[in-house]
């Protein structure tokens, strides 16, 4: 059963978006929805919309449009690589807001049932670089104690 979206989750998530990223394609800025939310009439009123496309099980075909704006890197030599370039998308920002929402309550909702492992640690809230290390060192340690020869193999996935 899904959680309907809260005014004061709402809110702390509004407050939490950095006023100085360049406006979706709806153009509008984090700083403009801060200002629209100050008003009660209007916040209910984004929240029963996020609620509805939650209900009806639609994502609106606006909110999947995306603009890429390419800018160079200054000072390469060569301009023949992807790497060569800054690439900045540009999405709907009400989208945003609702995709920032869903994706807390979603993840709030698979720990809490378990269905995300102990020690899995990227990408989630409240959760670190310094969990990670506090985890490996663990496992060091209980290797050590145990009589274990230890290795690791680390890798990054980018």
């Amino acid at each position: 059963m899904w959680v309907s979206f809260l005014r004061e989750k709402f809110i702390s998530t509004i407050e939490k978006c950095n006023n100085s990223s360049t406006p979706g394609l709806d153009k509008l800025s984090w700083r403009h929805i801060k200002q629209i939310v100050k008003n009660e009439e209007y916040i209910i009123k984004l929240i029963n919309i996020a609620n509805t496309y939650i209900d009806l099980g639609h994502w609106p075909s606006h909110f999947k449009v995306l603009t890429i704006i390419i800018i160079s890197k200054p000072n390469k030599a060569s301009y023949d690589s992807p790497k060569s370039f800054h690439f900045i998308v540009l999405l709907n920002t009400t989208g945003k807001l609702f995709e920032k929402m869903i994706r807390e309550i979603l993840q709030f909702l698979l720990i809490y049932n378990n269905f995300i492992h102990l020690y899995q640690l990227g990408s989630l809230k409240h959760r670190s670089i310094i969990d990670a290390g506090v985890t490996l060192t663990h496992f060091i340690q209980l290797g050590w104690v145990k009589n274990f020869f230890i290795r690791i193999l680390a890798f990054n996935i980018a």
